[in-house]
């Protein structure tokens, strides 16, 4: 027995108590999510954007990783956090409907980290926008209520709401709460930049020296608009400087993985609710323990439907089962990552407003899209409805733009791109010859192969979500019997 024991302690020693011992686990990092709203890449100083200033998102860019091809799954604000959430498309979650409430079988990731990971979950800020609008404008009770549709406060163990000047001390609450025992998991959601832009005019630039992207016109009512927009940026930047400030006086800056991110794109033509760039294209920054390519961007493709499992593989969970996203953790911790080849965005109605007859695409839409890192194409299935854009069509760029557009002064290419009636069912572009997306390459002989290539990927991705809309039909390729009519008001393009 002595000698058993001598033994024992001999190998715990040579082999530096490993055995003897107790190996603690390695605790499992806070995670936190800022969430910005109508927020197209690239209005973030540090993703090269010279009309707004964010010391605070390029101080947090310059501690982690920027992603610059980041695309939210719907240019809406809906739809875009259901794919966040579930780590799944809009299409696949049953989310498309903007009124709808998350259904109970989909599963959000905050859940897999409170039940396998024992997180203590939050939800802050602005509307998250997952347990359904009011219907009591249609109906005289609340349906979602009466059918025990909201489920979220169940989902987490935490839900406040607020506007964005008090999200810094609903944090504060909500880490006074959490056990000690626990780490956390938090969405706080700002309304900035999202209308009413209302930003007090320390934060709002001189019009005259902003840089007006090509997709908009130059306008005096665009330069004007676009500086309330930048206003609503910079302001931005300071609520969320007041959110870091809390985990850096307690302590956690360093122990938690921060994602800051935008829902969907600026509120404005060619943005929100279109499937441009400017409407899914959103800054996308992450920063914490275990990233290893610090101060680094990337142009890899990555979708809304990713950020889902790479938070739960940070926390070491396997993702959901249904999930469709893919994990980019390993990109940001230096390993093998094989990256994305397509990203896809989806759009429907917007508002929970019924349909009428002067409707316009800001409110009701059908439209898929597929995006390679050249390529586009965009898939519409509602090209009767004339174009308008989302929450900004009473604006002053818009209206300037109209009158513009009306007395032929109007750059042509943006003439086809707003005012074309009907829409074009199919749009392809070149987005390294043509970054703005306004010459329609569909149809062209030249670019047949990869816009069947796109058409078959997107076709395959609706499949595999169970799309309600029809396919789109070889008609790309020029089939005359499938072409759709072009009215008399079409410019071609």
């Amino acid at each position: 027995m002595v000698r058993f024991i001598r033994l024992f302690l001999f190998v715990c020693l040579s082999s530096g108590n490993a055995v003897c011992a107790e190996t603690k686990p390695t605790p499992k990092p806070n995670i936190l999510i800022l969430l910005s709203d109508d927020h197209s890449y690239p209005f973030v100083g540090c993703f090269g954007d010279t009309n707004v200033k964010t010391p605070t998102l390029d101080k947090l860019a310059s501690e982690g990783m920027r992603f610059h091809r980041y695309f939210t799954s719907c240019p809406q604000c809906v739809p875009s956090r259901a794919a966040l959430m579930t780590g799944r498309s809009p299409v696949a979650a049953r989310m498309t409907r903007f009124s709808a409430p998350l259904p109970a079988d989909e599963i959000a990731f905050p859940e897999l980290l409170r039940s396998q990971g024992n997180y203590y979950t939050g939800i802050c800020g602005r509307s998250f926008h997952l347990d359904g609008s009011n219907p009591k404008a249609v109906h005289d009770v609340d349906l979602l209520e009466k059918l025990n549709l909201r489920t979220f406060k169940d989902r987490v163990d935490f839900i406040q709401g607020g506007g964005d000047a008090t999200v810094a001390s609903i944090v504060a609450s909500f880490l006074d709460a959490k056990p000690d025992d626990k780490p956390f998991f938090m969405w706080a959601n700002f309304s900035d930049p999202h209308h009413v832009w209302n930003a007090p005019s320390e934060f709002r630039p001189d019009p005259a020296t902003l840089k007006v992207p090509k997709h908009l016109p130059d306008l005096p009512g665009t330069r004007e608009q676009l500086a309330d927009y930048c206003a609503e940026v910079n302001r931005l930047d300071s609520s969320v400087a007041n959110v870091l400030k809390i985990l850096a006086d307690r302590g956690m800056l360093d122990s938690t993985i921060i994602v800051f991110a935008g829902d969907n794109g600026m509120a404005m033509p060619h943005g929100k609710g279109s499937l441009y760039d400017p409407g899914s294209n959103v800054p996308l920054i992450v920063r914490g323990p275990g990233i290893k390519k610090i101060g680094s961007g990337t142009s890899h493709l990555i979708s809304g439907e990713d950020i889902a499992p790479t938070l739960l593989e940070a926390a070491g969970i396997k993702p959901g089962a249904k999930m469709s996203g893919v994990s980019f953790w390993p990109l940001l911790v230096g390993e093998a990552y094989m990256p994305r080849k397509y990203v896809f965005v989806e759009r429907g109605p917007h508002g929970s407003g019924p349909v009428t007859q002067d409707i316009t695409s800001s409110t009701y839409d059908l439209s898929r899209s597929v995006r390679s890192d050249r390529f586009k194409f965009i898939y519409n299935c509602t090209p009767w409805i004339p174009y308008s854009p989302v929450d900004s069509a009473r604006g002053a760029l818009w209206n300037e733009t109209t009158a513009a557009h009306k007395a032929g002064t109007l750059d042509p290419r943006l003439s086809q791109t707003y005012f074309s009636s009907p829409r074009p069912v199919y749009e392809l572009y070149d987005l390294d010859s043509d970054p703005s997306e306004l010459t329609n390459l569909a149809g062209q002989e030249k670019f047949a192969e990869v816009q069947d290539e796109l058409r078959l990927a997107l076709i395959e991705k609706m499949i595999v979500d169970f799309d309600y809309l029809p396919l789109p039909g070889k008609s790309v390729m020029g089939a005359n019997e499938d072409k759709p009519r072009q009215g008399k008001k079409t410019l071609k393009r």
